[in-house]
């Protein structure tokens, strides 16, 4: 337990140094934004920095943004979830400001580019690992349980905000480039770990019982437990077959070594689902 938690703790500052890099080395001497809370720290310095004359760095704003989300995520979403996350953002702010901000490239589409590249290799493995970069993954969670909506709605309406105050404050190109990164950050994590809100597990394995227990013993989830049959084998087996939340993954994972390291996962994404599904 101690071994994972410790590779736990190590993709989250992982990953929080690539966003930090990111940033500092790509993005913010360009004047191009990230996604989420991020980027609206990012656009909110920028604009103390520029219009107001003020100097408030982008980790100060992103750990300031994070606090009131914290502790709704707290009560809202999950203790473990929100303590990992609030982890990153710690770890963000911290490389944010130990790191300086340099320009390694004039050219804007170069920054804007590696800048998504980093960046979401930093956000997927934070993912990877059960935990979030903070912010509006907190939020949505919050919102689209509310309001059964889709997670990626809300961070598309975040997104569309900062990209037009990117467009408004400075040039209109800045915008387009903006919009550029969100996309390859996007197709980066996309790559690294599924946005999708929802995805499917179906889990081939000799220890059903075994594992129904452990997984419940970490998540309210139904499962249906199917029998199956090896082709070549012929051996009898069984399928745990549940629907859970992206941010599930990592303890499925987990729980699945732990108990059954021989088992078959297949997890297939979710576009919708019908009846009832717990929320918890």
């Amino acid at each position: 337990m101690f071994l994972i938690e410790a590779k736990r703790i190590v993709g989250v500052m992982f990953g929080a140094f690539l966003n930090a890099i990111s940033l500092n080395f790509f993005l913010i001497g360009a004047n191009v934004y990230a996604s989420g809370f991020t980027g609206f720290a990012q656009l909110t310095s920028s604009f103390f920095h520029d219009f107001v004359g003020i100097g408030i760095s982008t980790g100060i704003l992103l750990a300031l943004f994070n606090i009131p989300v914290a502790i709704l995520g707290w009560f809202k979403v999950g203790k473990g979830f929100t303590v990992y996350s609030v982890v990153s953002v710690m770890f963000t702010t911290f490389f944010l400001e130990l790191l300086p901000i340099i320009v390694l490239s004039e050219d804007i589409i170069l920054n804007a580019v590696f800048g998504g590249v980093i960046g979401g290799i930093g956000v997927g493995l934070t993912l990877k690992v059960g935990a979030s970069t903070g912010g509006m993954d907190i939020v949505a969670m919050i919102l689209s349980r509310m309001k059964d909506k889709p997670i990626g709605t809300y961070f598309m309406i975040l997104n569309s905000i900062i990209i037009a105050l990117a467009g408004i404050l400075y040039e209109p190109e800045n915008a387009l480039y903006t919009l550029l990164t969100l996309y390859v950050t996007t197709r980066v994590i996309d790559a690294i770990h599924t946005r999708h809100e929802k995805v499917t597990a179906m889990i081939i394995t000799h220890k059903a019982d075994e594992l129904q227990k452990a997984i419940h013993g970490t998540m309210v989830r139904g499962i249906t437990i199917l029998p199956a049959r090896g082709a070549y084998t012929k051996s009898d087996k069984h399928m745990l077959y549940l629907v859970i939340t992206r941010y599930e993954l990592y303890d499925l994972e987990r729980i699945v070594s732990e108990i059954d390291p021989q088992a078959f996962t297949n997890i297939v994404q979710t576009t919708g689902i019908f009846g009832f599904f717990r929320r918890d």
